[in-house]
């Protein structure tokens, strides 16, 4: 591999190439440290170099060169992954896809970029024309597109839109083969679930036609609550309510805000607390809501603060969804190394009562914390719960216990495709791998059984 690696490096002359040490642990990580089981597997997985093609002909040089001296190829955009989607599994080399970077078309509906752009640079660049992206993860300041699509799987305005595999949150896709020739791919409709939380393994995706939403005047709020259970049925009848607009609905349980620095001194650790993104003219309708479930008001900026923070970095709070989704995990980790997560999907129509009864069952060692959001036409929460890691046996045992009591794990400690249960994208990805990816060098180790099986198979 030394030898194939060299000559790969002497074939792309002239492409950004980083072969020092600093750069390339950098750039082989992302936030798998989030797990205390792929810590140990993961930290020390290096690539043999970071390239970084400028526009889509280097992309397509660099390819066909690893496709003829047979090299691994791991995709990253802003590297915010939380289990390892772009960590080099095989070395070989991994591409950082910020160099393709370009806003291709802005209708009203539409947006057209290139993978490599930052989501918050997108929506700084259309804010202009009046709509925004429907949604985006809470890392929205350092997340390409193309990551979000290929590795995330929900974010900021889930609430009202759903997730990045709802049917119509990707509009169409182009994506490079891994060939000695490569093409791209048009995929388009139903097709793009092929690419869609697939870690890049059946082929660079390279543009991306998404559909974007009329822009409101989004006003932040934090409400404290007596009771978690008191937080999430505002949460539920917030989400439910089509008369408001919101673009975030997040509750988190009792003992929480200790963990959040500049929300602990505005929620006691004994509150649970909501926080809230909606329309700023609708602000008495979300009033009736919160006054029916017994909250106060512990924090609110108006529209023009809140994107101040978002665009500007402007403020002593940063914008609000940056205390929500897995940047929770983030900012407790940071206070309590003990701290893990987990990943769970609750039943819509229960999920209320099946909180309840996660609350009393792990109580002191789940703290809930709830994204409700939107999912394939039904109203439910999913939730990212911090937990108190004590031995790789007792999590998993953990998630058993979810599962056998109505609800749904995503596995977030373990790195292949296979076993991410309700998050895995029900497409023929493995069929598009086949097709584009034909000496299986793509992000390898993510489907073990299909590459064993092209291992046996190129063997006979």
């Amino acid at each position: 591999m030394t030898g194939a690696v060299e000559e790969f490096l002497a074939d792309i002359a002239g492409i950004a190439v980083a072969t020092d040490e600093a750069t390339i642990k950098l750039k082989s990580r992302d936030f798998f440290w989030f797990s205390p089981i792929l810590k140990p597997q993961l930290e020390t997985k290096r690539a043999r170099a970071i390239v970084r093609p400028a526009n889509r002909e280097e992309l397509r040089r660099i390819m066909a060169s690893a496709c003829r001296h047979r090299v691994a190829l791991t995709t990253r955009g802003g590297g915010t992954g939380n289990y390892g989607q772009s960590v080099p599994l095989d070395g070989g080399i991994v591409i950082e896809t910020t160099g393709l970077d370009r806003l291709l078309a802005n209708v009203p509906g539409l947006v057209t970029v290139e993978a490599g752009k930052m989501m918050l640079d997108i929506d700084r660049e259309i804010e202009s024309s009046g709509f925004e992206l429907r949604m985006f993860p809470s890392t929205r300041q350092h997340a390409t597109i193309g990551g979000f699509v290929c590795g995330g799987a929900a974010g900021v305005g889930s609430c009202t839109w759903g997730q990045i595999g709802d049917p119509g949150a990707v509009q169409a896709l182009r994506l490079m083969t891994m060939e000695e020739e490569p093409r791209e791919l048009r995929l388009e409709g139903d097709e793009v679930m092929q690419a869609v939380h697939a870690y890049g393994v059946n082929g660079i995706v390279t543009e991306i036609d998404l559909p974007t939403a009329p822009l409101f005047p989004w006003a932040e709020q934090i409400v404290a609550f007596p009771s978690l259970i008191a937080a999430a049925s505002f949460g539920q009848g917030l989400i439910e309510d089509q008369v408001i607009a919101k673009k975030l609905v997040s509750v988190h349980a009792p003992g929480i805000s200790p963990y959040l620095k500049r929300i602990a001194p505005l929620v006691g650790a004994d509150e649970a607390f909501a926080i809230i993104m909606t329309s700023e003219p609708q602000r008495p309708s979300v009033w009736r809501h919160i006054t029916r479930h017994g909250g106060r008001m512990a924090y609110e900026r108006d529209s023009e603060a809140a994107r101040r923070a978002a665009f500007f970095h402007d403020g002593a709070m940063p914008p609000l969804y940056e205390y929500c989704w897995n940047h929770t995990t983030l900012h407790a980790i940071r206070l309590d190394p003990s701290i893990t997560y987990l990943q769970v999907l609750f039943p819509a129509g229960r999920n209320i009562e099946r909180l309840a009864w996660a609350e009393t069952t792990f109580a002191g060692e789940i703290f809930w914390h709830l994204e409700f959001q939107r999912r394939l036409g039904s109203f439910t929460n999913s939730s990212l719960p911090l937990v108190k890691f004590t031995t790789p046996e007792r999590l998993f045992e953990i998630m058993t216990i979810l599962e056998d009591n109505g609800l749904q794990v995503a596995n977030p400690h373990i790195f292949t495709l296979e076993g991410k249960g309700w998050k895995r994208i029900k497409a023929d990805q493995e069929g598009l791998k086949r097709q584009s990816d034909p000496y299986f060098l793509l992000n390898p180790g993510r489907l073990p059984s299909l590459e064993e099986a092209h291992r046996r198979q190129a063997a006979e």
